[in-house]
């Protein structure tokens, strides 16, 4: 397995060497990192050997090109999707790219089928889940299994499909769907102890950081049962942490957070919902800076969606890009706030949009505001 990941040193040479314009590198926070505004996200498409070979080629162009986010789950098309990106990161690390100058993360949680949903779920799960000690029904909601050896074994099994003895961030993928089952207070009991499988990882070098990815309970009132607090989610993560390391002053790696961003779904921007203890409500992308959180938005198209279908003001506002695609790509990255902004891409078409806008400075903040400003006057 190929040893190392994301450093300071090595995306900074990136982004100095790369052809992308100035802008297009974000900074993570804590971890001194250079980030490109636009990743690769690698959800859509067909489970088929012609889709792996369109993703392995994407991947690779991506990272010679100055992209140096991919992300992938163990469920994406049945775990083709990360092996796919294993072979596309083999390919650009022979080219010349480094282990150091790529950002890889990995979401986890739930089920990943061989070659599609079973015909028989509780024979599978009681075969490939339950008889190996990883998880037990009661850790079942839906698709999802939110058990610490689920978890455990998730992370090693997509270590091996990447073929990255690290894994930059492990996010876990959308928890909340467990709460009209178990309610908050008892899925966040269970969030800390998944927490410290993850603090586990990071002793190991298994993984770097943590974190997890919602498709509503960063977007949602606070009221909504959906809802998570960014505040609350550090606290589990911190308890975690003490208990992982027995050390009582131990600090948490949990550094990542991901939600759904662009023109349709904006309240991550817009919804001031996070308490964030510092005496303000804030939104989730303004919190997430303050509590040192970095913040990747999904669904940069709507899965195609706005690809065709952009909002009249960003015609208006960039009538100098080729197309929709386009300008919801530089809608999204140019957002205060959001570190980076991920497409699925499953054809190689559509990689030559996401080039085409990291060739380009992202918006100035007064220009991207402006577009809220023009959206409520033509509404």
């Amino acid at each position: 397995m190929i040893p190392g990941s994301a450093t300071r040193a090595g995306t900074e040479a990136l982004a100095r060497h790369a052809a992308c314009a100035p802008g297009h590198y974000s900074d993570f926070l804590n971890q001194h990192l250079k980030l490109s505004s636009l990743g690769v996200g690698t959800f859509p498409g067909a489970a088929t050997d012609a889709v792996d070979v369109a993703y392995t080629g994407i991947v690779a162009r991506a990272l010679l090109s100055g992209i140096n986010v991919i992300d992938t789950a163990a469920h994406y098309r049945y775990g083709r999707s990360a092996r796919a990106v294993g072979e596309g990161l083999r390919r650009a690390f022979a080219a010349g790219v480094t282990r150091e100058q790529v950002y890889v993360i990995a979401k986890g949680g739930f089920l990943c089928f061989d070659d599609g949903p079973p015909d028989n779920l509780d024979a599978w799960f009681e075969t490939r889940v339950a008889r190996k000690g990883l998880g037990t029904r009661e850790d079942l909601g839906g698709m999802h299994c939110l058990a610490p050896g689920y978890i455990a074994a998730q992370i090693d099994e997509l270590r091996e499909a990447t073929g990255l003895e690290t894994l930059d961030a492990f996010l876990i993928d959308q928890p909340e769907v467990h709460v009209p089952r178990l309610g908050k207070e008892e899925l966040n009991r269970r969030l800390q102890t998944v927490f410290a499988v993850c603090e586990q990882a990071v002793r190991q070098d298994k993984i770097r950081s943590y974190g997890i990815a919602t498709f509503d309970a960063f977007r949602v009132e606070t009221d909504h049962a959906l809802f998570q607090s960014l505040p609350s989610l550090l606290g589990l993560a911190e308890n975690a942490a003490r208990l992982v390391q027995r050390d009582g002053q131990a600090r948490h790696h949990f550094r990542v957070i991901q939600l759904p961003f662009n023109q349709a779904m904006n309240e991550g921007f817009t919804r001031f919902s996070q308490a964030t203890g510092q005496g303000n409500v804030a939104s989730t992308l303004q919190a997430a800076h303050q509590l040192k959180l970095f913040v990747i938005g999904s669904h940069g198209l709507a899965k195609g969606v706005l690809a065709t279908q952009c909002a009249d003001v960003l015609r208006g506002a960039l009538p100098d890009l080729a197309n929709d695609a386009q300008r919801a790509l530089q809608f999204n990255r140019s957002t205060p706030g959001l570190g980076v902004s991920l497409t699925g891409i499953s054809a190689a078409a559509h990689l030559d949009d996401l080039l085409a806008v990291a060739a380009r400075p992202p918006l100035v903040r007064e220009t991207y505001l402006g577009l809220y400003r023009r959206a409520d006057d033509a509404g």
